[in-house]
């Protein structure tokens, strides 16, 4: 238990069931833990083990601001949603309490067009886009070279996304990622069809730090969405030429925002070995690496940023001695997906906490909840996500084996919801192409 943190209050900005690992990462140091949002309880699994909980909406800033003064709260984290990030920043303003981020930093990073110029800037890769106008449609697509994707400019979870193979395909799509972008802002991109990678970034008081590097695999399961990831692997294989080319490039770019402190991710697509970025998100990530990096490395990304939260310093001494995103031995994480459908059983859980290497199963969606029709093709499908270490590629093959023959996920009918999962052949092909 950290006596720095025992007893402060830390206000979370949301119930979801991925927020409570926060929740109870900050109990585990002391901390009191206060959520809040417009949810029921029975809605808000947050509040159902935080300390103390309240009905008010985190995106009502008069409100909580209110309450964080009413409450004496110490400090304030958000967590794995993008839209709530500029709210947070503009609550910590006002009640001086410390944000990782500022509003202008937020704005940038959760809007692909802006984050998408910086790095141009830059010269650290990102995906070509074409500039389409409804209203001159023919005119503007007449040199588009199929497939492309379209997406919101200020969405994420891979809401409003749509893969296209034709003029008739882009209009549709290009309508439908309308209703998920607040700016009316779409991006028309080349589609690349290559392996994918995740950045993981670290930042305390002005230092960046590269976390990791995993290899990011893909599997479409589903007809008619685009392909999901059903794990992660680290380190990848493009890490060293990653550091070689676009390591510093990054660091100046964060550098000339003002970024501080925090935490990010980039998702890149792999094209002529090079890390070319798609996605980026300045904050935490549902992909939960930081319960790697702390069973490999030695440190906790998430207890740094309650820290943060709470004091105004990511650690209370220098990190960079344990940072080592080339590890000592195979970090994985599976994801577990389940077609639509209402859960009624998880099946497997005390057996997958009982292997020796396996770090977390950490529940995404539980008994009653349902995966909807709408959440095809979308992150929200993954319901279970397994965590460990293999000290080789055979211990990970029979580890991998192992983990998904315990898993089932079990509807209402009795019907088995699971999806097919990450295999080892998988991982050995992203291996070889990489």
């Amino acid at each position: 238990m950290d006596n720095i943190l025992k007893g402060k209050k830390l206000l979370v900005l949301g119930g979801a069931q991925l927020s409570c690992e926060i929740i109870k990462k900050a109990q585990e140091l002391g901390v009191y833990v206060v959520v809040t949002d417009y949810n029921e309880i029975e809605d808000s699994p947050g509040k159902r083990i935080a300390d103390q909980s309240f009905m008010v909406s985190t995106t009502d800033v008069d409100a909580v601001v209110k309450l964080i003064e009413e409450e004496n709260i110490d400090g304030v984290i958000v967590g794995f949603v993008d839209m709530l990030l500029p709210y947070y920043a503009e609550i910590c303003r006002r009640t001086g309490l410390p944000s990782y981020g500022t509003k202008e930093q937020f704005d940038i990073f959760i809007n692909k067009d802006k984050y998408k110029a910086l790095c141009r800037k830059f010269h650290v890769p990102t995906v070509d886009e074409y500039a389409v106008d409804l209203e001159n449609f023919e005119e503007s697509t007449s040199e588009i070279k199929y497939p492309v994707l379209v997406k919101p400019a200020d969405s994420s979870g891979a809401r409003g996304i749509t893969i296209c193979y034709s003029k008739e395909e882009l209009r549709e799509a290009y309508q439908k990622a309308s209703q998920f972008s607040s700016s009316g802002k779409i991006l028309v991109e080349r589609y690349l069809l290559g392996k994918e990678a995740t950045v993981f970034w670290l930042f305390d008081d002005g230092k960046y730090y590269l976390t990791a590097l995993g290899n990011r695999h893909m599997k479409n399961s589903q007809e008619g969405v685009i392909p999901l990831p059903v794990g992660y692997t680290f380190p990848s294989n493009i890490l060293s030429k990653y550091q070689k080319d676009i390591e510093e490039n990054v660091k100046q770019m964060l550098s000339f925002v003002g970024i501080k402190n925090g935490m990010m991710f980039m998702q890149c697509k792999i094209e002529n070995d090079e890390c070319i970025v798609y996605d980026i998100g300045y904050r935490l990530t549902g992909s939960l690496e930081y319960k790697i990096l702390q069973k490999v490395c030695g440190y906790d990304p998430l207890e740094m940023m309650i820290r943060f939260a709470l004091t105004g310093k990511m650690c209370e001494q220098d990190v960079a001695n344990k940072i080592n995103p080339h590890f000592n031995r195979y970090g994985f994480n599976l994801s577990f997906l389940a077609k639509p459908g209402k859960i009624k059983k998880i099946l497997g859980m005390k057996e997958l906490l009982e292997i020796p290497q396996v770090i977390d199963a950490v529940i995404a969606h539980d008994a009653g909840e349902e995966i909807t029709e709408e959440m095809k093709g979308l992150l929200a499908q993954i319901t279970l996500r397994v965590l460990g270490t293999a000290d080789n590629l055979e211990s990970l093959k029979n580890l991998i084996e192992l983990i998904e023959k315990h898993v089932n996920i079990l509807s209402d009918q009795d019907e088995n919801l699971l999806l097919p999962g990450l295999e080892f052949e998988d991982i050995l092909k992203d291996i070889e192409i990489l």
